[in-house]
C-alpha cells in the first residue's frame, strides 16, 4: 500500500452484526487519521472469499487487510471447510496481506492450532472485544503488528512454559480423548498404531503426574495446564 492509496480490506464473516462492527471501526479510523481511507469488500462464505482472494492474487492487486472468521459455511465442493483452510490459502497466495483472525473458540487446542497454521497478525476472541478494541486492533496490525485480545494473551502466557513438553500429535491426542473419541477410531485420526497411542498416553500421564489409568484425570490436568 502506497502513501495516500486506499487501504483495501476484505471482511470474511457471515454475521451481519460483526460485519457492521468492523465497518464502523474502519469509518472511525478514517475520521480520526487523515492518511487512512479504506476500500471495503465483504465475503460471507468460503466460496465467495476464495473467489475474491484468487482474483486479488491473479490480478496482482493484493489485499492490505483481511478479517477472517474461523467458523464459516464451507465451500460447495467441500474442499474448504473453515476459515482456517482459507487462512492457509491466504498465506500461500497473498503473503503480504495482514490477517486478523476472529473466533468464538476459547479452548487452548484450537487457538494453538490457529497460531501454528496461520500465524495471524491479529487475533481476536469475539466475546471479549469492544468497538474500541477493534479500532486498536486495526491500527496496531497496520502500523506495528501483532495485536492479540485479552483472552489470547492469557492463553499464550499459560502456554509459554508448557510448549517444549508436547508436540502436535500429543496435543491432538489429548484433544480427541477430551472429545470422547474411542481408542479404536484414533488410528484413523492420528498417524499412530494402537500400541503407539497407548505409549503416548503413558508418556502424557507421566508428564502430567497422573497416577491412575483414568483418562478423566489426564484431561483434567491437561486443561488445568492450558493444553486443551
Amino acid at each position: 500500500m502506497k502513501q495516500n492509496d486506499p487501504c483495501t480490506v476484505l471482511l470474511i464473516d457471515d454475521h451481519p452484526l460483526i460485519l457492521e462492527a468492523y465497518k464502523n471501526a474502519l469509518a472511525k479510523i478514517e475520521e480520526q487519521i487523515a492518511h487512512y481511507t479504506f476500500k471495503i469488500d465483504v465475503a460471507t462464505d468460503c466460496d465467495k472469499a476464495y473467489r475474491k482472494i484468487t482474483e486479488a492474487s491473479t490480478l496482482h492487486n493484493g489485499i492490505d487487510l483481511i478479517f477472517l472468521d474461523m467458523r464459516l459455511p464451507p465451500s460447495a465442493d467441500g474442499k474448504i471447510l473453515s476459515g482456517e483452510d482459507l487462512g492457509l490459502i491466504i498465506k500461500k497466495t497473498l503473503p503480504k496481506s495482514k490477517v486478523i483472525v476472529s473466533t468464538t473458540h476459547t479452548d487452548n487446542y484450537r487457538i494453538h492450532s490457529i497460531f501454528k497454521s496461520i500465524d495471524p497478525d491479529g487475533f481476536l476472541i469475539k466475546n471479549d472485544i469492544s468497538p474500541e478494541d477493534i479500532i486498536i486492533a486495526i491500527e496496531n496490525v497496520l502500523e506495528d503488528p501483532p495485536y492479540y485480545s485479552k483472552t489470547v494473551i492469557k492463553l499464550l502466557r499459560k502456554n509459554v512454559s508448557n510448549d517444549f513438553l508436547l508436540d502436535n500429535i500429543d496435543r491432538k491426542l489429548l484433544y480427541e480423548i477430551s472429545l470422547g473419541t474411542k481408542m479404536k477410531d484414533l488410528p484413523d485420526i492420528l498417524p499412530l498404531s494402537i500400541a503407539g497411542i497407548e505409549k503416548r498416553k503413558r508418556n502424557l500421564k507421566d508428564i502430567f503426574d497422573v497416577a491412575s489409568g483414568d483418562d478423566k484425570e489426564l484431561i483434567s490436568k491437561a486443561k488445568e495446564k492450558g493444553f486443551i
